[in-house]
């Protein structure tokens, strides 16, 4: 039987925290800030043509540094900016600054694929970033081109090196491929380890621009873990996963590694994460089909409005999308390149990673 929890509750403290039907608190916001890349990475953006969002739909700083704001009322203290690629948003030091300053936000990250890192590290880090996950999915420049669509692997090492030469925080997120990249798994390992960063290795998943997704494709979690034993020898689970979506390892040097396993083993029970496009359309998981408009009630001009909006979201919230797609008998690509060109916000790229 469900428990029904009210949608404003207290955990510990004075602080309000949103939950939703199944209790999982409001903790982490990932809000794109654009939905323009320039990658086309084939498990994200494998089609020849794409529906951009009208520009005059994006939000502000201001915008979003209010929606933020309001966020961080219902308890949200992890911030997370992703695209798209983030740095393609001119002036983004100016927002983080603005967003570096609200209270309750205790971690301010950014995703990006580090091809404009180099130049960007610095003032980046000069207004407030804590972290930076980097999506890197070869080390080789032939599979790199291959799987990005482009012949820019150099750019995106230098990038790296950039920001860990300034002290950034930095994990490393791979897609991992059947065929295509995986025997480079251990080589990707060594190359984090070198660097000083983290890996984190993400089975394929079946969602967004994943138009020609199949099982096939997927290396399963089991098949990971085989690699890296066989390649680095015995390694040990670590406890303490939290909320998190990587189960995290360790090898017997200290080497720490992730593991996301959301196509075969999902963690939705632990979720508490939400999603804002760059258009203001809030979404309650990554395979939700429908999303819902903040920046309607956001240009308003009224924040108790918006804030009471996003809390009753939140409190009847009940996806447990990676779950229901697990027990499909025969599972195919969430959306097909036509459904994906009349609602680009089911895009991967347009609701953030």
């Amino acid at each position: 039987m469900e428990i029904r929890l009210d949608p404003l509750f207290l955990m510990g403290c004075d602080s309000p925290v949103s939950a939703d039907f199944h209790a999982r608190p409001l903790r982490s916001l990932r809000i794109s800030v654009t939905d323009r890349c320039n990658l086309r990475c084939g498990y994200c953006m494998p089609e020849k043509e794409y529906v951009w969002l009208p520009k005059s739909d994006l939000l502000d700083f201001d915008e979003i540094t209010r929606l933020t704001r309001v966020f961080a009322s219902l308890g949200v203290s992890r911030l997370r900016l992703t695209g798209g690629e983030p740095l393609l948003r001119r002036g983004l030091p100016t927002l983080i600054r603005q967003l570096k300053g609200i209270e309750g936000i205790s971690d301010l990250a950014l995703t990006t694929n580090a091809l404009l890192l180099a130049d960007a590290a610095e003032s980046l880090l000069e207004a407030g970033l804590s972290r930076l996950t980097v999506s890197l999915d070869s080390l080789d420049p032939a599979t790199y081109e291959r799987l990005a669509g482009q012949p820019r692997l150099d750019q995106a090492l230098a990038g790296i090196a950039a920001a860990r030469a300034l002290g950034f925080p930095v994990k490393l997120n791979t897609v991992v491929l059947a065929g295509e990249n995986d025997h480079e798994v251990p080589a990707l390992l060594d190359y984090a380890r070198s660097v000083g960063a983290e890996l984190r290795l993400i089975e394929y998943m079946d969602v967004g621009g994943a138009t020609r997704w199949t099982m096939n494709a997927v290396v399963e979690r089991a098949a990971i873990l085989e690699r890296i034993v066989a390649s680095h020898g015995p390694l040990e689970a670590e406890s303490g996963r939290g909320s998190a979506p990587a189960e995290r390892f360790r090898l017997a040097d200290g080497t720490r590694f992730g593991v996301i396993a959301s196509t075969t083993a999902p963690f939705c029970g632990s979720c508490d994460r939400a999603r804002v496009t760059a258009d203001g359309k809030l979404f309650l998981c990554l395979y939700a089909r429908e999303g819902h408009d903040l920046r309607t009630i956001l240009r308003s001009g009224d924040d108790e409005a918006l804030r009471a909006a996003v809390a009753g979201i939140w409190g009847a919230r009940t996806d447990r999308g990676a779950e229901e797609r697990l027990a499909l008998g025969r599972r195919t690509p969430l959306a097909l390149a036509g459904e994906l060109r009349e609602d680009p916000h089911l895009e991967m790229h347009t609701r953030g990673g």
